[in-house]
């Protein structure tokens, strides 16, 4: 939450918008030493808020826990979701803010059942979750031979023996970036050389027996066939039998999923600007989650340090220079799709976007900041992180 406090202070400074100049020379942003040092006051009055002790403490803990435990988890099309947009408006008012939502159309999709079985060369159950946008299989299953494959490009070595067949992907976990193209892929390059279905290593680094889910697309002009994840020892389980070669390796799958379009809605809370209201300082994070879990990580933690910020400044009594805007997107999971549609619905207002941040790679202890924009902008920020060292949010502001 206190990184958010670095961007929102960025609203109250007389500083433009973050343009991207990769190959500027060294800076000097001390003309602004005074103006930010003039904030430290604020600062110290928002530490004191949420350190032990003050009267926001544990705050932005104890309405995510309170929301994930009332509502559970909120699928794109879901009713549990619409209902916590719902509450997340009543709450807002209730705190005087102003708050709306925007209508946004998207993808539904529905996991109804699902179960995968090696046959050969020993019968077992796999656990498995079919990931999110799969396309079930035909009535009575699909049975076949797997090939398994360590990367995209031992797939296409093995191009001649994929026809008709599983393909598993026994990827090593390198990072989530690097990982995660297999699942969001896989499916599709699979099916261009004739599978029939595909299981995919989940991305994660430990395992005790439980699959992950989450997003894949079909590209187009290909045939859409089959997509599960399972759980990482499984995968490598497959991959010895297969690596063997000394009997074939047979696995069935049952997946029924259902899909469709839904109307769901993005929701915007906005703290006016006392000079530049028309300029934004955006925070965001996405309310929406898969249906196996309560999205507490992904992304509640980030969508409610979003809210808080708001809810925070509103209980101090903060004014800031430009207007702060906290987004809860909806339809995160299934692509972006409720900031797509924010992005289209609000062209005209882009250019007035001084900076914006997303918050959903998991709530934790920030070791530092990342800024995509010019050597200045870079400069002013550090200036401004040496105001949050009482608090230590990161290794080293230098």
């Amino acid at each position: 939450m206190a990184l958010f406090w670095v961007l929102i202070l960025c609203s109250c400074l007389s500083i433009g918008s973050v343009q991207s100049q990769p190959t500027s020379p060294p800076v000097n942003c001390d003309y602004i030493d005074a103006e930010i040092n003039s904030y430290k006051p604020v600062v110290d009055r928002i530490i004191a808020a949420v350190s032990k002790g003050g009267f926001f403490q544990s705050h932005t803990y104890a309405t995510l826990s309170n929301f994930v435990d009332k509502f559970g988890p909120r699928l794109t099309g879901s009713e549990a979701l619409e209902r916590s947009i719902d509450y997340m408006v009543n709450e807002t008012r209730d705190f005087g803010l102003d708050v709306w939502t925007e209508n946004v159309t998207a993808p539904k999709w529905e996991r109804i059942s699902e179960h995968v079985k090696l046959i050969e060369p020993w019968t077992s159950n796999i656990p498995v979750l079919a990931l999110g946008g799969s396309v079930g299989t035909p009535q009575g299953g699909i049975t076949a031979e797997v090939v398994v494959v360590k990367s995209f490009t031992e797939l296409v070595n093995k191009s001649a023996e994929v026809s008709g067949k599983i393909v598993v992907f026994n990827q090593d976990f390198i990072s989530y970036g690097d990982s995660v193209k297999y699942r969001s892929k896989g499916a599709s390059i699979a099916s261009k050389y004739g599978a029939v279905a595909t299981l995919i290593r989940s991305i994660t680094p430990f395992s005790l027996g439980t699959p992950h889910t989450g997003h894949q697309s079909y590209d187009k002009g290909v045939k859409p066939i089959p997509t599960l994840c399972i759980p990482p020892e499984y995968a490598e389980m497959l991959y010895r039998m297969y690596k063997r070669g000394d009997s074939r390796v047979v696995v069935s799958i049952n997946l029924d999923t259902r899909q469709g379009t839904t109307i769901t809605r993005n929701t915007i809370v906005d703290i006016k600007g006392r000079e530049s209201p028309d300029k934004l300082v955006i925070v965001s994070g996405h309310l929406d989650s898969w249906d196996v879990g309560q999205g507490a990580l992904d992304d509640g933690g980030g969508a409610f340090i979003s809210w808080n910020s708001l809810v925070l400044m509103k209980s101090l009594n903060l004014k800031p220079r430009r207007t702060v805007r906290a987004i809860l997107w909806t339809g995160e999971e299934q692509g972006y799709i409720g900031a797509a549609e924010y992005a289209r619905r609000h062209a005209d207002d882009m250019k007035n976007v001084i900076v914006a941040m997303e918050s959903d790679e998991g709530t934790f202890t920030p070791h530092g900041l990342l800024i995509k924009g010019s050597l200045q902008a870079s400069c002013i920020l550090k200036k401004i992180l040496r105001l949050f060292k009482p608090i230590n949010i990161l290794d080293s502001p230098d």
